[in-house]
């Protein structure tokens, strides 16, 4: 197996590892027996288990980063980008379910930064648009932060239900999204 496929397949079954275990039990040595190399093998790769662990956040973003960007781009105005990036999120995270596992895990000692990285970069998109919309349209900053908190409840309260089978995941779910994520910019 080339280098960079096992690197990848090292990062995708980490991905497995933490969805499946949590960062507490995350094995090194289990993800080589899983790929079928040495125990040694990853630590060729990755320095350490915490740089390891900052790889598959690093490709988890990398993937999100490309998906909302393409998603901002269907878009012409600050608010459709918003609504269309925050339906995005949804769908990934639903689509998804080991990175949703991994992102919503409570981080443990010294992963606690790296999680709390991933937490930041995965919604900053949206906290950037919705402050480009209220700048826009002169909300003030109170109410901006109470719009960023309400749209951020919708999706991960969507994705919640969605992935749970609480709600079914349709484009009429979807669409009961959208509309209250509207909903939220039609209120002062």
């Amino acid at each position: 197996m080339a280098t960079g496929g096992l690197r990848e397949k090292l990062i995708t079954e980490g991905i497995a590892e933490l969805g499946e275990r949590g960062l507490e039990n995350f094995s090194v040595r289990r993800i080589a027996a899983r790929c079928g190399v040495s125990c040694a093998a990853p630590y060729k790769h990755f320095p350490d288990k915490k740089s390891y662990i900052s790889a598959i956040v690093d490709y988890i973003n990398a993937i999100w980063e490309e998906r909302q960007r393409a998603a901002a781009s269907r878009k012409q105005t600050t608010r459709e980008k918003i609504v269309e990036v925050c339906l995005e999120y949804i769908k990934f995270l639903v689509e998804n379910p080991q990175l949703y596992a991994i992102i919503l895990q409570s981080p443990v000692n010294d992963a606690k930064a790296e999680f709390g990285a991933l937490r930041g970069r995965l919604s900053r998109p949206t906290r950037e648009l919705i402050n480009k919309y209220c700048a826009e349209a002169g909300i003030p900053g109170e109410v901006r932060r109470r719009k960023t908190f309400v749209v951020r409840s919708l999706v991960y309260g969507a994705v919640l239900m969605l992935g749970s089978g609480e709600l079914d995941y349709t484009p009429e779910s979807l669409k009961m999204v959208t509309d209250a994520i509207n909903r939220e910019f039609d209120l002062s």
